[in-house]
């Protein structure tokens, strides 16, 4: 059995990673997820690993060999209001080495109507995944999933160290509303465990996506974990190799948006 650290390793090229996610099915309609496994197969080379529900992960694995498999813990649900909004814990550890993947993920909203389930969700996913070595990514929210009024400095800052002491290995955060490079900067330098930047509702604006992941990066970020605007985006490949550019090669946001023109091979 792989080590905690093994398992994380797969994901993290030189303590860098492009995590891509295709989870959102059980959230909200997918145009451009479809098909899944045709998308794997146009990004594989530039990812290095992926965020997927139990579905997809019992049907993927055989074409994910070198690539790290999270799989999604919770149905983020968005559908409905009240005690039924936000996260649903559904699957454990025990479901990803059934599926043979390297970490689980699940959703936490501190602020949020529903933060005490939430909470105890991913305390119980944390202690069972130490007996697992299975690590956990915890994608930290402030008060709830597409609260963009909410995703303040103060408030990312807070969720991320949040999670960070409730044990999660990794952090997947977003970039604050309204923040800057060194607010980032402060973000990630008091979270003591790695910070990955997600992407959002699709932006359709490459210069601005690519900016926005340069500053991440140059702020100290381990990676990113960016899914509609790779999916959604009229050349997933491309973009794919893009903000692989940049996470791995230290490329410049020009730098990579020009790399956009080029044919991928």
């Amino acid at each position: 059995m792989s080590s905690r650290q093994e398992n994380l390793e797969v994901f993290f090229r030189h303590g860098k990673t492009v995590i891509l996610p295709i989870d959102h099915a059980v959230a909200v309609p997918v145009p451009g997820l479809e098909n899944p496994f045709a998308l794997i197969e146009s990004v594989n080379q530039f990812v290095d690993g992926y965020v997927m529900n139990l579905g997809v992960a019992m049907r993927a694995a055989d074409s994910l060999a070198g690539k790290g498999i999270c799989l999604r813990t919770d149905v983020y649900n968005t559908r409905t209001t009240g005690d039924g909004a936000g996260s649903i814990g559904m699957y454990g550890v025990d479901q990803a080495e059934m599926v043979g993947a390297n970490a689980v993920m699940n959703m936490i909203y501190p602020g949020a109507a529903n933060e005490k389930e939430t909470m105890q969700d991913c305390a119980d996913l944390i202690t069972l995944s130490l007996e697992a070595d299975i690590p956990v990514i915890l994608e930290a929210l402030p008060f709830g999933l597409g609260q963009t009024a909410k995703y303040t400095v103060e408030n990312v800052k807070f969720a991320t160290r949040l999670a960070a002491e409730l044990g999660a290995d990794v952090v997947k955060t977003v970039f604050p509303t309204d923040g800057n490079m060194e607010d980032f900067k402060r973000i990630v330098g008091q979270c003591f465990v790695p910070v990955i930047v997600l992407g959002g509702a699709a932006m359709n604006d490459d210069a601005g996506l690519l900016k926005m992941v340069e500053d991440a990066m140059t702020a100290g970020a381990a990676g990113v974990a960016i899914g509609r605007n790779v999916w959604q985006h009229k050349n997933p490949p491309a973009i794919a190799r893009s903000l692989a550019a940049i996470v791995h090669e230290d490329a410049s946001a020009l730098e990579a948006l020009a790399l956009m023109k080029e044919p991928v091979r």
